[in-house]
């Protein structure tokens, strides 16, 4: 079977592997999509947050269906379509799937079924390939405590992270604006629903929010992890609002005027991943039949992936890119 390895640090390859066999407590998963993350980069380049060992296989944004299931596993059964967490526990250790264990871009895998989620039928594998991302972006929203139709989000960053949360915040009814300098994200922003976008890059973003907000925003979502960002969100903020830090910037240091957070009696609470929320994330997706669509805006078959990750580079023309396995 084929499979995408990153055989050492920037050195990608698609290459024939062993068909792997399942024990009595795991399934064998078809993997069908499998989404490319801004963090896939980080684990090419052999920079990634926690130790790596090569070669590995990518691939933890995914949906597949279950083909075969160990004598001892309940709940699934072959024809399922499942999605499967990022952060995994097994016996020996936490892992990350597609990072410290090899993840999904392969035609086949074996799995434990209690990393896995069962799909519903109004889910389908466009926005199952979504979920892992989309959940990250649910919990950032939900950290705030929810958000309604009366309230105001501003979503700093318009990369996936970033476009899902404002899609969970639309979804709960809020309105949404989202700060970002491409084009092209912008342009998604407002077809998930968004009310309105502003281009950093034009002028005061501080005082387009304000205005635009009347006063700043309930929440803010940081989900860039850029300095510019970064030093913004506490000014996008209302006195008494909340704000979530979801965008990755372990190791930066920047200048931020701390003493915001007290003059504006703010909230901000820091989110990584999405622990607790998934079977929650799906059932919000399939109720509200929210459209991720315009998400992804490219898709390659898994002959191609090289040429996949090429382009993904390019954050003027590709915003989530995925790979089409079966």
């Amino acid at each position: 079977m084929k499979a995408l390895i990153f055989d050492q640090p920037n050195k990608p390859v698609v290459a024939d592997i062993q068909m792997p066999t399942i024990g009595d407590n795991e399934v064998m998963v078809r993997s069908r999509r499998v989404g490319i993350c801004h963090s896939d980069y980080e684990l090419l380049s052999g920079n990634y947050i926690i130790p790596i060992s090569y070669p590995v296989t990518p691939g933890h944004e995914w949906v597949g269906e279950v083909v075969e299931v160990g004598r001892n596993v309940k709940g699934l059964r072959p024809g399922d379509r499942v999605v499967g967490e990022c952060v995994i526990r097994t016996p020996e250790r936490i892992h990350h799937f597609g990072f410290s264990m090899d993840g999904a871009n392969r035609e086949f895998f074996a799995a434990r079924p209690e990393w896995l989620h069962k799909l519903p039928d109004g889910v389908d594998d466009a926005k199952g390939a979504l979920i892992e991302p989309f959940t990250c972006g649910y919990y950032a929203v939900l950290r705030h405590g929810r958000v309604d139709a009366s309230q105001t989000v501003v979503v700093s960053g318009g990369g996936t992270i970033g476009l899902v949360s404002a899609a969970a915040a639309i979804g709960m009814g809020a309105q949404v604006i989202v700060v970002d300098p491409v084009p092209l994200r912008r342009q998604i922003a407002m077809k998930l629903g968004a009310v309105g976008t502003v281009d950093p890059a034009a002028g005061n973003a501080v005082e387009a929010v304000t205005e635009m907000t009347r006063g700043g925003a309930d929440l803010v979502i940081e989900a860039a992890g850029h300095p510019a960002s970064l030093a913004n969100v506490f000014d996008y903020a209302r006195p008494e609002g909340f704000v979530s830090m979801v965008g990755i910037s372990i190791g930066q240091k920047i200048p931020v005027e701390l003493g915001k957070i007290q003059i504006k009696d703010l909230t901000v609470r820091g989110c990584i991943g999405s622990p607790g929320v998934w079977p929650a994330a799906i059932r919000f997706l399939e109720r509200t039949g929210i459209d991720l669509s315009p998400i992804q805006t490219h898709s390659f078959a898994l002959d191609d992936a090289i040429e996949a990750f090429s382009l993904g580079k390019d954050p003027s023309k590709a915003v989530k890119i995925t790979l089409e396995i079966a």
